[in-house]
């Protein structure tokens, strides 16, 4: 078990640069996206584009890994991937929204990328493998968490549909199968992983597949069986 922790936190399990980098540019799109729909001005639409793209970054490094500053910090280049995503979603913004599928397609494009930034950091950084695979899905939802405690939305992740949190949890696993037990290239894996994801997102979109709730919610305005609700007991 120790042989495997310490050839997991090899620095061959770091990926490039620039496929960190898009994943920011990506997510940020779509923070950028949901401003503009909300009709937020420049600063409203920077804060949104920047939690959405590095909020799920922040936690995996302020959360769990705690390797010094945050790599957004250190590196000027991720919030110019966040100034990126801004400017790109002022032009284009109006003419992207013409196809809902196409922002959910640059989501997928994101949370893939994302996932596996994740999981290949904690990995570098000896966490174990379970451990790693939990910092992937907080990586690549972490973002889309804030944005909607921002804008007052409960959040996706956390209801039943199309499969989000599902999907990121697949190439996260994926990516350690493939890099691990493989002994694949770690860009290849994280290409490949990050793929499965997108292809898995995009076709629960396309065919609705969708998670079920535990149990349906009940409002104490129509509580079940005539019971009397809470507010309203002596």
């Amino acid at each position: 078990m120790e042989a495997l922790k310490e050839a997991l936190s090899r620095p061959e399990f770091y990926l490039p640069p620039a496929f960190d980098l898009c994943a920011v540019f990506f997510c940020s799109l779509t923070g950028a996206l949901a401003a503009l729909r909300r009709g937020y001005d420049w600063v409203g639409l920077f804060t949104l584009a920047f939690l959405t793209g590095l909020g799920g970054a922040l936690m995996r490094d302020g959360l769990f890994l705690q390797d010094g500053p945050p790599a957004l910090t250190r590196d000027g280049r991720y919030i110019l991937a966040v100034l990126a995503g801004c400017v790109a979603g002022g032009w284009w913004g109006g003419w992207i929204e013409r196809f809902p599928r196409a922002v959910a397609g640059l989501d997928a494009v994101g949370l893939g990328a994302y996932s596996v930034v994740g999981v290949s950091k904690s990995l570098a950084a000896g966490l174990s493998i379970p451990a790693a695979i939990l910092v992937g899905v907080i990586n690549a939802s972490g973002g889309g968490l804030l944005r909607d405690v921002i804008v007052r939305e409960e959040p996706l992740m956390m209801k039943p549909g199309q499969f989000y949190a599902l999907a990121s949890l697949l190439g996260c696993v994926l990516f350690v199968a493939l890099a691990r037990g493989a002994d694949l290239p770690v860009s290849g894996a994280a290409l490949i992983s990050s793929g499965a994801v997108f292809v898995l997102r995009m076709l629960a979109i396309l065919f609705n597949w969708r998670t079920g709730a535990v149990q349906q919610w009940q409002s104490t305005a129509n509580p079940p069986n005539g019971a009397v609700p809470p507010s309203t007991q002596n």
